[in-house]
């Protein structure tokens, strides 16, 4: 109970409020964020107060009080808390951050004035506000606060400025001296928007934002973890994304096919390849892992990526419990989760781009569009092996027992041929033994053909007893010189006649002997130019055997034996005879790989070690089997067409996973079952499929999205965000620095149908885009991080982009855009940190040794250094915002790491070539670098440089030559083109170079 000496000063303090002295928004929220929430947020109430939503902070305590009564100071508890001097009491407790006197009474006026709670601004519906001046809306908003404050904004740059600024933003290299002149030159009043407008229609402005989203996708070519194996069809999502950003895809759309772009109707293979951006997970391949907890591990990570790329929130915070801060539950951390948990991790036939797909339909017409529909009726039936694998195990399970209990051995009987035929019109004599002799002429080549009469009993295994002949040279078995043969493809067929028949899969092919680089396991590899040969073993009979799991019955076998080793002539089989055996043993059920994965525990089986048994099942299951075979059969009439594979997501159709809030995290506590939802505090989801979610990401009703999205464009222009926390639009979050702005820029975005270019266009118009980024000395007291925006920010450029300067000033950038990731100059001793030396990194030659940085494979356990040097994310989270360092390791990577060494010869080089002085070859060094024209003093200090470099290497000959490296200019002594390096290596290490002005 409060003191009446307490209670009589505060009615007594009462009355020196004034009227409207707080505000809930601005004042008291974040009050409550610093001070309170840690002990009185959603999560861990103490006392039961709860100072996130009115209802919680004006309930009765367990006190017996109440928290909080509006218009009755005297009576809040919250308030006597904080005024009391028992230190027992006092609040916050002492050994937190007090409140400041002036805090206090904004508390108190607040709740004097009925303690109106209101909704956190980033959850209220987007309103569009009315620019508060004519002219260009951003500037109206600015200038209008800059004039409250009675601050002048900056002057516009200079042109020079504007166009290397606008090239450096857009496509992350700088411009030509032609397009510098170009832009100069022109002097009508569009001559800024239309130099703009190029570079949006440049392709390499996809390059320069699609690496953007990449950082948000946590793309990388490995998977991560300690193996860290490469992922070599990484790059077609990073295509994608390329693609989608040069062909401006609505912001929407581009949300919508990554989320669920396989549950669109009718996808198409760009809609599927979308569905990679969650396939950029972490993938642990380690021995002995369970992989259910690294499965929950990846959708735990999708549902925290989307809270940050889309939401601006910190839902990982609510993984383990409910929010500390924000008002996000553990239950609906899960729910988020649920729209994730049965998207599965597959693998998917795709185009190896829309360009190689749309030129090969033209070339094959209609049977070529044929084979997009038979290849999705294939991927849907692979996508069902997870939910028939439980079935299938137990009975490959129980025939294991069986036959481990039996331990019968095979024994092989000969096989009676009822017809024999080779390609090469070849004649065979059939001999008492069952055995089949080739007589004539030997041929290059061949393919024999045998139909098999029909066994009493299905046949279980397959075998090939290869018998030497005094007709045959060497004794044979084969009709070379040497008696030896190369068995290449040999194929198992079942069906009422050959042209019907259907394949039988064989597996686990072993012989008595085998050549080296000629092995049993070679005659199912598909490759005409391997098989089994004997060299060694000749004039002797040998044996070849295979296991048929699924044997065949009631129907003709036909046996073919291809032959078509063009290597060495005459590699064919003279003398043979086909055995089989109907023992069910453990060797015929499954390959040997297969069999052992089903040793394991399922939850032992990562996405590695698993991949035999996928590739088995879809050998032998009806459904993929006969899907295959339309596919395979459109296919064999075409060329071979543009086909790669991809990972990507596709929903889980059966054996439908449910959802749990998992205790404390711990995927071994599942608690209560949870459906798809979305957090309470925004609108509602119409349904509950993963398209369903993805659509409301985007909808009109979800006020995050637009504003996060705005906010991290802006970013990328100014160096901070409207919101400086980009990650978190939460109550523990910045405020926005210019809220009506903020508000007006995501109403205007969505306006424009979500075009980013657009919406670029509109920022990158703006005179508060244009100002120049000098300094003002009297700004380092009023607002020393320019949050008011009275000046543009100097930006460092990103690591693949300082690279990329460099190797377009020096005029060695190939400019190839997509494909595969390329290696460029790498220390060995970094490759070599790989996982038991499993990764070998081969340095790219040609062009690819000079493509743009985001082209540069990347190890996320052995990342490229000059990357990691500048500040480029690990890849193993989200990241929208990176960080910026400035380290002495920077200078020394940029003056003599590999790379920047080549550039400096490479831009010597150059401006060798060019006709003129030194004077005016240095001039051209440094508008290839710095767009500007240079100054007289920096020309002189240049002069000097060089001067002094060529007394040096003129005193020292052999180093000149050193220098040199594979970039030497023609025509000029080694001493001379030594010092231009030295001096073009300065040129390219000025900060001006590397910085966004």
């Amino acid at each position: 109970m409060m003191d009446l000496r307490l209670a009589s000063s505060l009615v007594c303090l009462i009355s020196a409020l004034p009227a409207g002295a707080a505000d809930y928004t601005r004042d008291i929220q974040p009050l409550f964020a610093e001070h309170c929430l840690e002990c009185h947020g959603p999560d861990g109430s103490k006392g039961g107060l709860v100072l996130t939503t009115q209802q919680g902070a004006m309930k009765e305590l367990k006190s017996g009080t109440k928290g909080i009564v509006p218009g009755d100071i005297a009576s809040s508890a919250v308030i006597e808390r904080l005024l009391t001097n028992d230190p027992d009491d006092r609040m916050p407790p002492k050994d937190k951050k007090p409140l400041k006197p002036a805090e206090i009474e904004l508390l108190k006026a607040w709740v004097k004035e009925g303690a109106k709670f209101d909704q956190h601004w980033a959850y209220k519906p987007i309103t569009q506000p009315k620019p508060p001046a004519a002219g260009h809306p951003i500037d109206a908003f600015v200038r209008s606060k800059l004039a409250e404050k009675k601050i002048a904004p900056s002057p516009e740059a200079d042109r020079y400025t504007l166009i290397k600024r606008v090239h450096y933003d857009l496509l992350g290299l700088p411009p030509t001296p032609e397009e510098v002149d170009s832009f100069i030159a022109d002097q009508s009043p569009r001559a800024y928007e239309a130099m703009v407008d190029r570079a949006l229609s440049s392709p390499h402005y996809g390059e320069r934002w699609g690496r953007h989203w990449l950082d948000a996708a946590r793309y990388a070519d490995s998977d991560g973890y300690e193996k860290d194996r490469a992922r070599l069809d990484a790059w077609r999502y990073r295509d994608w994304v390329i693609r989608a950003v040069n062909e401006d895809l609505p912001f929407d759309q581009f949300t919508i096919q990554q989320v669920a772009g396989d549950l669109l109707p009718d996808p198409t293979p760009e809609q599927i390849v979308a569905t990679a951006f969650h396939r950029q997970t972490l993938t642990n391949t380690e021995g002995g892992t369970d992989q259910e907890q690294f499965r929950i591990e990846a959708v735990m990570d999708r549902t925290e990526t989307t809270g940050t790329v889309w939401l601006g929130l910190t839902v990982g915070c609510a993984r383990c419990h409910t929010h500390k801060y924000d008002q996000i539950t553990q239950k609906e951390y899960y729910q988020l989760f649920a729209f994730y948990n049965n998207g599965d991790e597959v693998t998917r036939q795709v185009p190896t781009s829309p360009e190689a797909w749309n030129t090969y339909e033209k070339t094959n017409g209609d049977a070529a569009k044929k084979l997009v529909p038979l290849q999705k009726q294939l991927d849907a039936a692979k996508a069902q092996l997870p939910a028939k694998l439980p079935e299938w195990e137990k009975v490959v399970q129980a025939r294991l027992a069986e036959a481990r209990k039996q331990a019968t051995k095979a024994t092989f009987a000969p096989l009676e041929i009822a017809s024999i035929a080779a390609k090469s019109k070849t004649k065979f004599k059939a001999l008492p033994d069952g055995s089949q002799l080739a007589i004539g002429k030997p041929v290059a080549t061949d393919t024999y053909t045998i139909e098999l009469t029909s066994s009493s009993k299905p046949l279980t295994a397959i075998q090939i007893e290869v018998l030497p002949d005094d007709s045959l040279p060497s004794k044979g078995p084969g009709r070379s010189k040497n008696g030896n043969f190369v068995l290449g493809t040999i194929t198992l067929l079942h069906g009422k006649s050959l042209s019907e028949a259907r394949e039988v899969p064989l597996h686990t092919p072993k012989a008595s002997i085998e050549q080296k680089g000629f092995t049993a396991a070679m005659t199912l590899d598909a490759d005409p130019q391997t098989g089994w040969a004997i060299k060694g073993g000749t004039g002797k009979a040998q044996q070849i055997t295979w296991q048929i799991a699924t044997p065949p019955a009631g129907e003709k076998l036909f046996l073919r034996i291809e032959q078509e080793y063009l290597k060495s002539t005459e590699h064919t089989l003279g003398r043979f005879r086909v055995l089989g055996s109907s023992d069910v043993t453990e060797d015929s059920i499954a390959p040997a790989e297969v069999v052992k994965i089903l040793s394991e525990e399922p939850k032992r089986r990562n996405p590695v070690v698993i991949l035999p048994l996928w590739a088995w099942m879809e050998k032998v299951d009806a459904d993929v089997i006969a899907a295959a075979r339309a596919f395979e059969t459109a296919k064999a009439r075409l060329p071979k067409p543009p086909l790669m594979d991809a990972r990507v997501i596709a929903q889980r159709t059966s054996g439908v996973r449910k959802s749990h809030v998992l205790y404390r995290g711990d995927f071994l506590q599942p608690a209560d079952e949870v459906q798809p939802g979305v957090l309470a505090v925004l609108p509602k989801v119409k349904d509950t499929s993963r398209l369903d979610f993805a659509r409301w990401l985007v909808s009109a009703e979800n006020p995050l999205t637009p504003r996060v999205t705005v906010n991290h464009i802006w970013a990328k222009l100014f160096g901070e965000g409207i919101v400086s926390t980009t990650t978190d639009f939460g109550v523990r979050g910045a405020k926005p620095t210019h809220p009506e702005l903020l508000e007006w820029l995501s109403a205007e975005f969505i306006k424009q149908d979500w075009s980013r270019k657009a919406f670029l266009r509109l920022i990158l118009t703006s005179a508060t885009y244009k100002q120049e980024s000098k300094h003002r000395a009297e700004m380092l007291e009023i607002d020393p991080k320019n949050e008011l925006l009275w000046r543009q920010n100097r930006l460092r450029v990103e690591g693949e982009i300082v690279r990329d300067l460099c190797l377009a000033a020096s005029g060695l950038l190939a400019p190839t855009m997509g494909g595969p990731s390329v290696f460029p100059p790498m220390p060995a001793d970094v490759a070599a940190l790989s996982y038991a030396g499993n990764f070998s990194w081969k340095t790219s030659a040609g062009p690819d040794r000079y493509r743009r940085g985001l082209y540069t494979f990347f190890k996320r356990t052995a990342p490229h250094p000059d990357l990691t040097t500048f500040d480029c994310p690990d890849a193993n989270i989200t990241n929208v915002k990176r960080t910026v360092s400035n380290t002495p390791l920077q200078a020394l990577t940029t003056l003599n790491a590999e790379a920047y060494a080549e550039a400096s010869q490479a831009l010597a080089e150059r401006v060798l070539r060019a006709p003129g002085d030194d004077t005016s070859r240095l001039a051209q060094a440094l508008r290839f670098c710095l767009t500007r024209p240079a100054t007289p003093k920096e020309i002189q200090v240049l002069r000097d440089l060089l001067a002094e470099s060529r007394a040096y290497y003129q005193a020292h000959a052999d180093e000149a030559k050193l220098t040199l490296g594979t970039h030497a200019a023609s025509g000029v002594k080694p001493e001379e083109n030594a010092a231009w390096i030295a001096t073009a290596r300065i040129i390219l290490n000025m900060d001006e170079f590397i910085t966004r002005e």
